[in-house]
């Protein structure tokens, strides 16, 4: 298993460990970002790390940047679950057209999650 593989895994623990840990959201965040940007040094075209770093984006609030990472994930031709719902998300926050949203919803039914991957966090009684 190569190092960058279970660097994600590790990504993927640490990530589920902030909602325990609420008064270290901001902490844990920071050292997500960072170890996410160290594997894309590495390597930039890793789906999974633009996946990860763009659903920590969208729970931090910056959709701009979160988009930015899904969308680069998105033309390397990631075909994983999470993607699709990271960019729903991040455009239902962003309050785009309802068509462009419900084009990536539909696109979920039938691909599959990728376990290296999560879920941006969604609040739909949120703004």
């Amino acid at each position: 298993m190569s190092t960058i593989t279970t660097r994600l895994e590790n990504v993927k623990k640490l990530q589920a460990k902030r909602w325990e840990n609420e008064d270290h959201w901001d902490t844990l965040n920071d050292l997500l970002v960072k170890e996410l940007d160290e594997i894309l040094h590495i390597e930039p075209e890793n789906t999974s790390a633009l996946i990860n770093i763009g659903a920590i984006y969208s729970d931090m609030g910056e959709n701009e940047k979160a988009l930015y990472y899904l969308k680069r994930a998105l033309h390397l031709g990631s075909t994983d679950k999470n993607l699709f719902v990271n960019l729903a998300v991040v455009l239902i926050y962003m309050e785009k057209h309802q068509e462009e949203y419900l084009e990536y919803l539909e696109e979920v039914e039938d691909k599959i999650e990728d376990p290296l991957t999560f879920k941006a966090y969604f609040d739909p009684q949120s703004h």
